[in-house]
């Protein structure tokens, strides 16, 4: 008989730190990052709506990733930073389930966004003549529409798997955001059919993003290879360089969480890397990708108006 009532009513995450000055600090640092990575974030996605010169297949791309950005610190920080002011690490089940539902969903929508981020890189350079027509505006609005519509399947799929466990504790949960393996160690049903959907869903899904964040570069750097000039050479690999440290930074990421040993001895590791994870790659996105893109410099240097921009750069109409 399968059981869907709960025994616990809310679960308790795990403190950063029990120090008040220490406390005090992290406030802070939270706050200055959360901060720091909504601005840029939204920053960019005005940009891209306002820059006529913007309007291009590869920043409508970007666009999205700085909302996907902007909405998974925001499943995280906030909530972080109303537990380290209250002192109050009790959370809801409800809350925690939605928490977890949100975060795999904007992860999902990530993983599949930056894999069609690729495939725009590879028609840029192997396909430079008939990018216009690859890369249409329907085009792409399919591609979005795909991302973030089968990017709900993975959430949905293990949020009423979960309804077939029982929650009746210990409801400690060693981490400050509820995710789904926190969500398994405190059920006192047996998950291991979840655990094993968790394993071909999820790994399905990693190899499919994988594969086709990955197979494009291989065609990429053929195609760069065959390029005669080293200048040639240099400018191809350039206009990836974003990308590929975007999607470098992402997997390392996931991989330690998810498949490094949840062990005592990693426990303060694996939360200094979900930090990384949750809070500080969404803030890195931005600036990676405002650094190595001229056009977009060039933007923000004019909507905040740094300096005067050379004559030659204009907004094309």
């Amino acid at each position: 008989m399968i059981r869907n009532q709960t025994s616990i009513t809310s679960v308790l995450l795990m403190s950063l730190s029990d120090d008040q000055e220490t406390i005090q600090v992290l406030i802070i640092f939270f706050l200055l990052i959360y901060l720091m990575t909504v601005f840029p974030n939204f920053l960019i996605i005005l940009l891209v709506v306002t820059c006529a010169h913007l309007h291009t297949p590869m920043y409508f791309l970007l666009g999205n990733l700085a909302f996907l950005d902007m909405s998974y610190s925001s499943v995280t920080a906030p909530r972080l930073l109303s537990h380290l002011s209250t002192h109050h690490w009790s959370i809801s089940l409800s809350e925690c389930i939605g928490q977890m539902f949100f975060l795999m969903y904007f992860a999902t929508s990530e993983i599949f966004l930056l894999s069609s981020m690729s495939y725009d890189r590879y028609v840029a350079i192997c396909r430079p003549l008939h990018y216009s027509q690859v890369m249409s505006w329907e085009t792409c609005t399919k591609i979005i529409s795909l991302v973030w519509s089968f990017a709900l399947l993975n959430p949905i799929i293990f949020t009423l798997c979960l309804s077939r466990l029982t929650f009746c504790g210990p409801n400690l949960i060693q981490n400050f955001f509820c995710d789904l393996p926190h969500l398994f160690q405190i059920s006192c049903t047996d998950p291991t059919i979840n655990v094993q959907i968790l394993i071909i869903v999820g790994g399905a899904v990693g190899i499919v993003a994988f594969v086709a964040t990955f197979y494009p570069y291989v065609r990429i750097f053929r195609a760069v290879l065959r390029i005669g000039t080293s200048d040639g050479k240099s400018k191809a690999f350039s206009t990836c360089t974003s990308h590929l440290t975007v999607v470098t930074l992402y997997y390392a990421s996931v991989t330690f969480i998810y498949f490094v040993p949840d062990t005592s001895n990693l426990l303060t590791l694996n939360r200094v890397v979900t930090v990384i994870y949750t809070l500080i790659t969404p803030l890195l996105n931005p600036l990676i990708y405002s650094l190595r893109s001229k056009d977009l410099k060039a933007a923000l240097q004019r909507a905040l108006h740094i300096h005067r921009l050379h004559p030659d750069i204009t907004t094309r109409r």
